[in-house]
């Protein structure tokens, strides 16, 4: 789904991506992909998925399931596709971390109050090391939302830097 104020942090989306990369950081895409009659969808959401002339938000082969204009999945990035807020919910994201040895994570992306929090709240616990939500590399529907929710992460320890702060 689309989020006005995420235009904004798609610059620092890309540099940290790009940091990530030349610190040999493994770069997972999680995108939400669902069913285009809306059967995976959480059933506050499926009235969207109802109607054969709408266009669905975030079926696969829409505009709403792919990355935004400046993201690219490179060889050797992993894709993981989910079908509610957590990455964690119902995928196999951390059997796949765990394989690769991996307990820190870097968050970036949309939304702050639902994906970002939720996939940071499950990692904490999970207990991952470190869970890290760059918060001028994610985004909500307003600031105050944003500022809120990043407020509540840091309230179970997961660290909020800059981008600029994780880059040093």
């Amino acid at each position: 789904m689309h989020v006005k104020t995420f235009e904004a942090v798609v610059p620092n989306v890309i540099k940290a991506v790009e940091v990530a990369r030349n610190r040999l950081i493994p770069i997972i895409w999680v995108v939400r992909e669902h069913d285009p009659l809306g059967r995976d969808v959480e059933l506050f959401r499926r009235h969207l998925y109802g109607s054969a002339d709408k266009p669905k938000p975030v079926s696969k082969g829409t505009v709403g399931a792919e990355l935004v204009d400046g993201l690219f999945i490179e060889e050797g990035d992993y894709k993981l596709v989910k079908t509610r807020f957590s990455s964690f919910f119902n995928t196999h994201l951390h059997s796949y971390l765990q394989g690769l040895g991996i307990n820190k994570l870097i968050i970036t992306g949309v939304q702050t109050p639902n994906c970002i929090r939720q996939t940071a709240f499950d990692a904490v616990a999970l207990d991952y090391h470190t869970v890290t939500v760059i918060v001028d590399a994610t985004a909500a529907a307003t600031p105050d939302i944003h500022i809120a929710n990043v407020i509540d992460m840091k309230n179970i320890g997961v660290a909020t830097p800059t981008l600029e702060e994780w880059c040093n």
